[in-house]
């Protein structure tokens, strides 16, 4: 009998251990499971990015090349502006008479200039003003009875500001007296 009760033994141990494989084998299949989801998902995130890196390459390149137009074709509208005067400026010079010349010039000359003001353009006031570095570049200084010390003299060269920036100093003869 005491084979049978071992057998019997070995029978309940054999079907606890199969139990126990088949527990593994369930817990094994499971986890082979959430693997497979998980190289899903890092598939599904891989794919995602490259479109978002691929998206983005094309974005750059897209600014890069509006923002290449944009400079390149920034000053278009004050040109389209400036070809009235420049051909009133060629029709005057094939004139060849010189009051016609003269007046057209003139035209010209105002034209240009109501043009540039509207886009920002300001001449900056030199002669007789106090020097500021800011404005004036002084190239030349003189000492000078009827200006007091520091006073603009004479304008060389016109200095322009677009909007609020100096974008062209004057050029001037300052006063500057010798303290004796």
């Amino acid at each position: 009998m005491s084979n049978k009760k071992e057998i019997e033994k070995m029978k309940d141990n054999l079907k606890k251990l199969e139990s126990e494989i088949q527990e593994k084998n369930d817990e094994i299949q499971e986890k082979e499971d959430e693997i497979i989801k998980k190289d899903q998902e890092i598939e599904k995130y891989k794919e995602q990015l490259l479109r978002l890196h691929a998206d983005f390459d094309n974005f750059k390149k897209r600014t890069e090349k509006e923002l290449t137009d944009h400079i390149r074709y920034a000053n278009e509208k004050l040109i389209i502006k400036i070809i009235d005067s420049y051909e009133d400026l060629e029709r005057a010079l094939k004139s060849g008479e010189s009051d016609d010349l003269q007046e057209g010039v003139e035209m010209i000359y105002q034209n240009l200039k109501k043009v540039l003001e509207k886009e920002g353009l300001e001449e900056l006031p030199a002669k007789g003003e106090k020097f500021d570095p800011y404005i004036h570049e002084a190239l030349m200084t003189e000492a000078h009875d009827d200006f007091e010390n520091g006073e603009i003299i004479e304008e060389l060269c016109k200095g322009y500001k677009l909007n609020s920036k100096v974008i062209i100093y004057s050029k001037v003869k300052v006063c500057k007296k010798n303290d004796a």
